[in-house]
């Protein structure tokens, strides 16, 4: 680094919140480009880390937040008043779609009216620099930049040198001060990246999870510069494939002053305060290049912002990627202890969708109630709208009613959405019912005997026929056993399961054809599955040990190759090709479940405040426009058992399977 006037900074010097202004800018509402969606989580998030004292501590009202600025006066008047009031340091930052003019190569930050190949309809980060380094008495000036192309503001700032002295003059244009700092969230040629509209960027989001976590081996106060290192370590962490690489420039030593506390080793001050936004997430959204070589930065969103403070913080939704093939869309607690002509909803254990697209209306079998059924308004996954609208008694053919500990687990709806299957795990059995009345339509279906319970067969009392699947086509029926047979018993912890798939027509006969054996993850059992094809299955699997909670898992299993069991007496040591391919499609304890009191939490609850005692997955139909575009909607539902201690629930996820 070059020492420029006013020689580098005195040893132990410390950039101080009490006497620094911040400017915190976000640009969403585009008139002609894509929406940003990620910013107001990049502020709040960012806001949130800076004004705690456990990190900086700077007072909430040094922090300027500007939204979506009109004009360039309006983005560039802020920082010029934060500037006369700053006396140590200036820290800008600024997120938003980032356009590179080919001709003058220069960044330009966009307005909310900005256009591609129109400059005069946006800011040139020159111009934002002007404002930073030309007002005020302020020691330091700092400048984070969080848009496509950031990088190229370093370039800007470095004039062209083939003698090699270039860089040791960066950050030139800001000095006129004793020292200045950039960090930018990508190079000059690359574009920057955004996880999910609902989380923040992958720099931001990185930039504050450091802050938040600290750094594990780093010194007690963490430099601009120690900051940097990490976050460009927590980037190329996330998915080594994306071409992201934060830069940063400093002069006179500013990026080496101590900056924030070092959360990871120091003592806390306090007790711990309310987590931040979460981590970011790896999806990547790519920033198309026009004629003009100008980059965009998608998916991101902001909703106007009052031009200067933001007294209210509002924490992360639980929205968010649980994996690379599912993001958590919504969840809703709307049936939860909640009555329908003065009977409880509770203990709902399987469901059922009767839309396509979209699907509005579902099925839900209650296995706590003699025979029970409910029909529901979910709304669409990615905006729940849950609703009872009807509840019925299972009935037999001729009217009778079914015994008392009649136990639904497995639900199926066919064809047509005017039938449905629905397994009892007290027989064990399958029976067809008429949706519209509840009654019994035809004989039980046959349960193959070594599956029954003894003396028959060998199933566990009670943990027997828990999921039931229809193939689109309604050609294949799949039955699964929540537990291994007597006779399967497990492997190292992973039960020995069996499913049995039946061959037949929507609304006839079905009759059992194959059994393929399934090995659940450790410790979990098999409590219902979902048809993707004829030959490919989602399976969901639940476990619960006290102190611990839930464990929920969804798996993506391909029946393809797997040999036919059924003359099997037993499972163990069968050699792995006889057992379905399996691979966990998400952990729902991975899902984001938000900031503080963004999902409830009964007394007691142990682990991630989402998980809880799901027992029903429907699939949807594929999304043919929107966002979520190509994935297909998929519904979990939670079993309260009647407890106050668990929760009805409703989970909407968009799924790549």
């Amino acid at each position: 680094m070059s020492q420029e006037a006013g020689g580098p900074a005195a040893p132990g010097d410390r950039i101080d919140p009490a006497r620094s202004v911040c400017v915190l800018i976000g640009v969403d509402d585009y008139t002609h480009l894509d929406p940003l969606r990620s910013v107001r989580h990049n502020l709040a998030g960012l806001r949130a880390a800076l004004t705690d004292p456990e990190i900086w501590g700077i007072a909430d009202d040094r922090v300027v937040v500007v939204g979506n600025p009109r004009d360039a006066a309006a983005l560039t008047g802020p920082v010029r008043e934060a500037a006369e009031r700053a006396e140590d340091t200036l820290l800008v930052y600024y997120a938003g779609h980032g356009l590179v003019d080919r001709h003058e190569r220069q960044l330009h930050l966009t307005l909310p009216h900005s256009e591609e190949d129109r400059p005069e309809t946006c800011v040139r980060s020159a111009d934002v620099r002007r404002a930073i380094r030309d007002q005020g008495a302020a020691r330091r000036r700092v400048l984070l930049i969080d848009c496509c192309f950031s990088g190229q503001v370093v370039t800007e700032m470095t004039p062209s040198d083939p003698g090699g002295q270039g860089s040791a003059a960066a950050v030139r244009t800001l000095k006129g001060v004793e020292g200045a700092y950039v960090m930018t969230s990508a190079a000059r040629d690359r574009p920057a990246h955004a996880p999910d509209p609902k989380r923040p960027t992958v720099f931001t989001g990185a930039l504050v999870d450091v802050l938040r976590a600290g750094v594990p081996d780093g010194p007690g106060l963490l430099s601009l510069h120690d900051v940097f290192l990490a976050v460009r370590a927590r980037i190329a962490s996330l998915r080594p494939e994306v071409p992201q690489e934060p830069q940063d420039q400093s002069s006179n030593g500013v990026g080496d002053l101590p900056f924030v506390r070092n959360r990871a080793v120091l003592p806390a001050l306090s007790p711990p305060p309310p987590a931040a936004p979460g981590p970011a997430r790896r999806r990547l959204l790519g920033c198309a290049a026009a004629a003009l070589a100008v980059g965009l930065l998608a998916g991101f969103g902001l909703r106007p912002l009052v031009a200067e403070g933001w007294d209210r913080l509002f924490p992360a939704a639980p929205q968010g990627r649980c994996s690379a093939g599912a993001s958590l869309l919504d969840h809703s607690d709307a049936l939860d202890k909640k009555q329908d002509n003065y009977e409880p909803v509770q203990g709902l254990s399987a469901l059922g969708l009767r839309g396509t697209e979209g699907a509005d209306t579902a099925i839900a079998v209650a296995d706590n109630e003699p025979g029970r059924y409910f029909t529901l308004r979910l709304g669409a996954a990615d905006a729940l709208d849950v609703e009872v609208r009807g509840a019925r008694t299972l009935t037999r053919a001729d009217g009778g009613a079914f015994p008392s500990w009649y136990d639904a687990e497995g639900l199926a709806i066919e064809k047509g959405g005017r039938t449905m299957l629905i397994s009892s795990e007290a027989d064990p059995s399958i029976r067809r019912f008429d949706i519209a009345t509840g009654r019994q339509i035809g004989e039980d279906f046959p349960i193959p005997k070594p599956l029954r319970y003894w003396p028959e067969g060998s199933a566990q009392m009670g943990r027997s026929i828990e999921s039931l699947t229809l193939s689109p086509d309604g050609r294949y029926l799949y039955a699964g056993w929540e537990a291994p047979l007597a006779s399967d018993g497990d492997t190292r912890g992973r039960g020995l399961l069996r499913i049995q798939r039946y061959r037949g027509t929507p609304g006839g006969t079905y009759t059992p054809d194959r059994q393929y054996a399934y090995m659940a993850s450790d410790g979990l059992s098999l409590v219902d599955l979902a048809a993707v094809d004829e030959h490919r299955l989602l399976a969901l699997e639940r476990q619960y040990t006290a102190g611990l909670g839930n464990a929920i898992k969804v798996v993506r299993i391909d029946l393809r190759g797997a040999g036919d069991v059924t003359g099997r007496k037993s499972l163990f040591r069968l050699p792995s090709e006889s057992f379905v391919r399996g691979s966990v499609l998400f952990d729902l304890a991975a899902c984001p479940s938000g900031g503080p009191g963004q999902v409830a939490r009964p007394a007691g609850k142990v682990g991630n405040a989402l998980v809880d005692n799901v027992e029903g997955m429907a699939l949807g139909e594929p999304w043919t426009s929107g966002p979520h575009r190509g994935s297909r909607p998929l519904y979990l539902l939670s079993d309260d058992n009647g407890s106050q201690q668990q929760v009805t629930r409703v989970y909407g996820l968009a799924v790549e399977v």
